[in-house]
C-alpha cells in the first residue's frame, strides 16, 4: 500500500478540505482508512504548544482511534526551526519518529491518507518538505493548486520539479467559472503535454471560500454593535481603511465579500465603507466606539459593525488567519468538499495511486 500524500502550492488551498473528503471518499467504498499529519503547521504561538487543528479534526471525523502525537509526530514551530538551525534537532530521529508513527497509524488500514504541512516546501530545515515525506514513506503526491491567472502555473511546474517523480498529478480547487475555460482549454493541456497529470477541477463553492460575519466575530471575540445587519453574509477578504475618505471610496469600490477594518477613532472611513456594495462587515479596531449616526446609517445599508479591543495591525493578522483556516475546518464543509470531489473529480484514480 502507498499512501496518498495531499500537498499544495500555497496555504489556503483546500488541502485539509481535500485530504479527509478523500478519506471520506475511501471509507465510503468500504476500505479501512487511515489519515495522518506528518508535521503540524497550523499552530496558535511560536512554540508549538497548541497543536494543529487538523488531526482533531481528522480524528472525529473518520472515528479513529489513534493518539495526536501519532496523527502528528511533530509540531513544526518556528522554535522547532530554531531548535533545528541549532543542532538540537536530529532530522535522522524525526524521520523514524514520524516512519513509527505511521507504521502504528497504517496497521491494518487499506488506504492511508497523509496531509502536507504549510506549502510543499515548508519544513525544508529539518528535511521534512511532503517530497522529503513522500520518499521516507514511500507515499504519492496529489498537489492541490489554484488557478485565476496563466501565471499560475509556474506554481505548478516549481512545485512539480520539487516533487520530481513522487507527484501523481494535480487537482485545481476553488477555480472560478470565469477562468474555467481558460483552465481547461489552455493550463490543463499545457502541463499534461509536459508529463503533469491532472485530476480535475473544483469550482468555487462560497461556503468554501470564506467565513460568516458571525464566525468572524465569534472568532475574534469582537462584540456586534448594530442589531439589525445581518451577519450570515461571507467574508473572503479585508481591506484597511488607512487612508483619505476619497482614497478609501475607490479602494472599497474595487473590492468584494470584504470586511474593512479601521480604528474606531475614523467616522468618515466607516461611512465610506458603508458606501461599497462589496463591505459585507466593518470591524472597527482600539475599542473606539462609532457615532450613533454612524451606526444608525450601518444598520440602514445592512452592514453589521463590529468592534475589537485590539490595535489595526494585530486585527488584520488574526482576521486574516480566521478566513484562512476557517474554511475546512468541520464536519460540514468537509462533506460539502466530499460532494465536490464525487462530481468533478476521478475519485477512482485518486484512490487507486494507494495500490500503486
Amino acid at each position: 500500500m502507498n499512501p496518498i500524500l495531499i500537498t499544495s502550492t500555497d496555504e489556503s488551498t483546500g488541502k485539509t478540505a481535500i485530504a479527509l473528503a478523500l478519506a471520506l471518499s475511501a471509507r465510503e467504498r468500504g476500505d479501512s482508512v487511515g489519515y495522518m499529519k506528518p508535521k503540524g503547521t497550523r499552530l496558535q504561538s511560536a512554540v508549538g504548544k497548541t497543536l494543529d487543528e487538523d488531526p482533531l479534526l481528522a480524528r472525529e471525523l473518520l472515528e479513529l482511534d489513534a493518539d495526536i502525537a501519532d496523527l502528528e509526530p511533530v509540531v513544526y514551530s518556528r522554535t522547532f526551526v530554531e531548535q533545528t538551525m541549532r543542532g538540537r534537532e536530529d532530522p535522522d530521529e524525526l524521520h523514524d519518529q514520524v516512519r513509527e508513527s505511521y507504521d502504528r497509524l497504517a496497521d491494518g488500514t487499506d488506504v492511508m491518507v497523509l496531509e502536507g504541512g504549510g506549502t510543499f516546501a515548508a519544513g525544508g530545515a529539518a528535511a521534512l518538505t511532503d517530497a522529503d515525506v513522500a520518499e521516507l514513506l514511500d507515499a504519492r503526491a496529489v498537489l492541490v493548486a489554484t488557478y485565476a491567472d496563466p501565471t499560475d502555473v509556474d506554481d505548478v511546474l516549481s512545485a512539480a520539479r520539487h516533487l520530481g517523480d513522487r507527484l501523481a498529478g494535480v487537482v485545481f480547487n476553488g477555480v472560478a467559472d470565469a477562468d474555467l475555460d481558460a483552465l481547461v482549454e489552455d493550463a490543463i493541456p499545457f502541463l499534461e503535454g509536459r508529463g503533469i497529470r491532472v485530476f480535475g477541477a473544483l469550482p468555487r463553492v462560497q461556503e468554501l471560500a470564506g467565513v460568516t460575519v458571525s464566525d468572524l466575530a465569534d472568532e475574534l471575540g469582537a462584540e456586534v454593535l448594530t442589531t439589525d445587519a445581518p451577519t450570515d453574509a461571507f467574508v473572503e477578504r479585508f481591506t484597511v481603511g488607512a487612508m483619505s475618505a476619497e482614497d478609501a471610496r475607490k479602494q472599497f469600490r474595487r473590492t468584494r465579500a470584504a470586511a474593512m477594518i479601521t480604528g474606531g477613532d475614523r467616522p468618515e472611513i466607516t461611512t465610506a465603507a458603508l458606501d461599497a456594495p462589496g463591505i459585507e462587515a466593518v470591524l472597527l479596531t482600539g475599542g473606539f466606539h462609532p457615532p450613533a449616526a454612524v451606526l444608525g446609517r450601518a444598520e440602514d445599508a445592512g452592514v453589521p459593525v463590529l468592534l475589537t479591543r485590539s490595535d489595526t495591525i494585530t486585527t488584520v493578522d488574526r482576521a486574516e488567519d480566521v478566513v484562512r483556516s476557517g474554511r475546512a475546518r468541520n464536519a460540514a464543509t468537509v462533506e460539502r468538499m466530499h460532494d465536490l470531489l464525487e462530481e468533478d473529480l476521478d475519485v477512482e484514480a485518486l484512490l487507486e495511486l494507494s495500490g500503486e
